[in-house]
């Protein structure tokens, strides 16, 4: 059996607004091993977001336990839970956040600088992991000359810069036409069958959900379902 990469439990998060306490996850219990594709689905408001901001060390829970990897996160300082998300985690945004004024290899470089010294193998990673998401020859491409779907996989090969122990994509096709979306989705698929990539996906988008392995639907701050996506059953043919 994989290891647990991601260890959720018991969280709890509750927001304060005046003198309101607002719940957004409770009492939340997730396990995620290596090589899984999980999707995270749930209307506005489900705490979809909030999740993915706790496994991704960007927010801390109120109550309950968050591990990574093996190592507990739940009460790291700062200095400590940036080299976690450095090291640990890989971040796919739906607006895809790369830097304009960086070419699409330098864009994919970037998270490694501090962990890769060398300036060439930096490059020649950056290189190999733009060929793997199937842009070779656009790696002198600036985000502005490159359409929204190779803008999407450079953002991919950047996730993947520092081969995390998870992969956290937050609305991945949200601003993609369909064919575009399709073929970020495969894409993704393909990464998780074929180099055990461990994806964890938050998405609206129904059609992308069934390709993962593993679906859940979150409402009110808790798992409420789980079944099997696409992906495992075609995982166990």
């Amino acid at each position: 059996m994989n290891r647990p990469v991601l260890q959720l439990e018991k969280l709890g998060k509750t927001y304060t607004l005046g003198k309101r306490t607002v719940p957004a996850l409770s009492n939340l219990n997730l396990t995620v091993t290596a090589g899984e594709f999980v999707a995270i689905m749930g209307p506005s408001g489900s705490g979809k977001t909030t999740l993915l901001n706790m496994i991704g060390c960007i927010d801390k829970p109120t109550s309950g336990q968050i591990l990574i990897d093996g190592v507990d996160v739940t009460d790291l300082p700062e200095n400590q839970l940036y080299k976690i998300r450095r090291d640990k985690m890989g971040f796919i945004f739906q607006t895809f956040n790369l830097l304009p004024y960086l070419n699409a290899r330098e864009n994919v470089e970037l998270p490694m600088e501090g962990r890769i010294k060398s300036k060439t193998e930096r490059t020649e990673r950056a290189s190999k992991l733009l060929a793997l998401v199937g842009l070779s020859g656009r790696e002198e491409h600036r985000p502005q000359r490159l359409s929204a779907g190779e803008q999407q996989r450079v953002a991919i090969a950047r996730a993947l810069a520092n081969d995390p122990a998870i992969i956290l994509a937050d609305e991945p096709t949200g601003n993609l036409d369909s064919q575009n979306k399709q073929g970020i989705i495969k894409l993704l698929a393909n990464l998780n069958a074929m180099q055990g990539t461990t994806v964890i996906m938050v998405t609206h988008d129904g059609e992308a959900a069934h390709h993962a392995e593993r679906m859940m639907l979150l409402r009110d701050g808790k798992i409420i379902r789980e079944k099997p996506g696409t992906h495992a059953l075609k995982k166990n043919v």
